[in-house]
């Protein structure tokens, strides 16, 4: 048989690409939710940095000849600068102190002076009591314990992101193994395991939490193991569904033939091959977890006070109802942010629909 002549010079040479290559190539073509992704995860980068760009604490000091870091580690208290204060120092009138010298020293400052838990009320740029409104200083204004707006929110995204990530990633290993062990398996296993994985869904989540948060004091972690208990049990249904589908493939077959190990069949073939419902769902996961956050810190059951909180706001802005940037500024964030990750989910659900990578015949 003649060998098949090689491609002339400088005709195009056909690119494979992977069916997630596919599925990438096609999700970038949805601008509505490429864009959304694009800005919702640059804020999150950017929100890794909070220390550096949101703070009370100087990042730079220059006093007598010494240069300090205080933004990368606590300055002693008995080093006040010649502010001659009890505490830590006040670096926003430090660097007033120094510029009205001209000794030299100088204060470095991030590009938003306050702390979210920092408390405004001794301030002399803000008469009156709080809640204060939006100014140039204080871009959303404060709260009514005077502390600033903006760097709670900013603060807050930050941990309802982290938090829903988190969560959905708990959950979902949990959810993927059980799921695919059910399906997998089959027989006894799946009839013995569904029935206990029912029983466990008719638990009552929030009366759960309510009984949990009397006794202990909830934190962050013990949210998220909370949440992940009770939000693996709806993505271990599609695996197990998936799972049923694909072992019957010749592909199983074939590494069943080959002596694999059950592990190796299950994680190594099927698996990747029936994730597609684990990734269409994850971005409405993620978004009902940072709702359920929400409604948990405006219950009073979630992360401790003085955790900058996005549900502590929203139930601030209930309290302050005439105060309008209490209401439209913490609304507001929550309303653009599960927007985007929505737009987000949209644009990977129809960029990984398998009806439009196979065709039934």
């Amino acid at each position: 048989m003649a060998a098949s002549a090689p491609p002339p010079t400088g005709a195009p040479v056909e690119v494979h690409l992977s069916p997630f290559q596919k599925r990438w190539r096609k999700f970038k073509t949805l601008r509505r939710g490429w864009y959304s992704f694009i800005l919702l995860f640059g804020a999150l980068f950017v929100s890794i940095a909070n220390p550096l760009l949101i703070n009370d604490q100087a990042l730079v000091v220059r006093y007598q000849g010494q240069t300090y870091f205080p933004v990368f580690g606590a300055v002693h208290e008995a080093k006040d600068f010649g502010q001659r204060v009890i505490g830590p120092p006040r670096f926003r009138e430090l660097k007033k102190q120094f510029a009205e010298k001209g000794e030299g020293d100088w204060v470095l400052m991030p590009p938003y002076p306050y702390h979210p838990n920092e408390s405004l009320l001794t301030d002399p740029d803000l008469p009156g009591s709080p809640p204060h409104a939006p100014s140039a200083a204080h871009w959303m204004g404060t709260d009514d314990r005077a502390r600033d707006v903006f760097a709670r929110l900013v603060y807050g995204f930050r941990i309802s992101v982290f938090f829903g990530l988190a969560v959905v990633g708990v959950s979902y290993l949990f959810g993927i193994t059980i799921g695919a062990i059910l399906g997998y398996f089959g027989g006894w296993t799946d009839m013995i395991g569904q029935r206990l994985v029912e029983i466990w869904a008719g638990l009552p989540f929030l009366y759960t939490v309510i009984i949990i948060g009397s006794i202990v004091k909830p934190n962050l972690v013990t949210l998220v193991v909370l949440l992940a208990l009770f939000g693996w049990v709806g993505i271990s249904f599609y695996v197990r569904g998936e799972f049923y589908r694909e072992k019957s493939r010749d592909y199983v077959a074939a590494a069943v033939a080959a002596g694999e190990s059950h592990a190796s069949i299950i994680f190594r073939h099927i698996l990747p091959n029936a994730l597609t419902p684990v990734i269409s769902f994850a971005p409405f996961a993620l978004v009902g977890n940072m709702v359920a956050l929400v409604s948990l810190d405006f219950l009073g059951f979630g992360v401790r006070p003085p955790t900058a909180s996005w549900g502590e706001l929203v139930k601030q802005g209930k309290d302050n109802i005439f105060e309008w940037h209490l209401v439209f500024f913490p609304l507001g964030a929550l309303f653009v942010t599960l927007l985007m990750v929505v737009f987000i989910g949209e644009a990977i659900r129809e960029a990984f629909d398998p009806k439009t990578w196979s065709r039934l015949r």
